[in-house]
């Protein structure tokens, strides 16, 4: 498999704290990579690394070929990584459409394609963004994410604090993206769907990367041990 992301023994810091000591996640194109840990083991802090978002160092950070490290997090989002953030964050004062062409670019996403895989946003277009639920705020993240026709869409906790039927509905459309061969990194305490979806798991502890392979490989006593389960 050739790596679309690959990332070795990436570091990180928040000035002179060390939040990550030795991290490694591969993924290639098409493929669906559940990044896993306890919450506090640096898994928002890997996908923050990866963006240029926080001061890191690796043996290797490439994406499709292009080593970003050092990299501007605009450049590296132009690269092609499309960063559905923990926290939603939406343009409040902006309408849902408005929100959605605020970030596209040419390329299969459109607004219409969104739309169709999100229907309630099609329904609340000229809706400010601020009044929407939060789950509705979710998939105005998520569509002005791909609006930007990522080659790399990046998810960090999309289902959290959601009403079970809005997390279904994005679980949905997330299995909906995996059908289209986009390859995604995800983030998600829910087991039960992260791992059903995923074609291969990574696992933090403290840092650092302690367990790669199949989510089926994942035992019972793995998950006690490092996912809380």
């Amino acid at each position: 498999m050739t790596a679309l992301l690959d990332v070795r023994d990436l570091s990180a810091f928040y000035g002179a704290s060390q939040a990550l000591f030795s991290v490694d996640v591969a993924l290639g194109e098409g493929e669906v990579v559940a990044l896993a840990g306890r919450n506090g083991m640096g898994k928002t802090t890997t996908i923050r690394s990866i963006c240029g978002l926080v001061s890191s160092r690796a043996r290797t950070l490439r994406l499709a070929g292009c080593d970003i490290a050092g990299t501007a997090p605009h450049r590296i989002a132009r690269l092609g990584i499309g960063l559905v953030p923990e926290g939603r964050r939406c343009f409040r004062s902006l309408s849902v459409r408005e929100n959605l062409l605020v970030a596209a670019r040419k390329g299969p996403w459109t607004l219409s394609r969104v739309e169709a895989l999100f229907p309630r946003l099609a329904e609340r277009r000229d809706q400010s963004a601020g009044l929407l639920s939060g789950g509705e705020q979710q998939m105005v993240a998520i569509g002005r994410a791909l609006m930007t026709n990522p080659r790399l869409l990046i998810l960090d906790e999309a289902t959290e604090g959601l009403a079970p039927l809005i997390r279904k509905e994005i679980w949905a459309a997330i299995h909906a993206l995996k059908g289209e061969r986009l390859a995604i990194l995800v983030v998600d305490k829910t087991l039960s769907e992260l791992l059903p979806i995923a074609d291969r798991c990574v696992v933090l502890e403290n840092g650092r990367t302690v367990w790669t392979g199949h989510p089926a490989d994942l035992s019972r006593e793995m998950q006690e041990r490092y996912l809380g389960v």
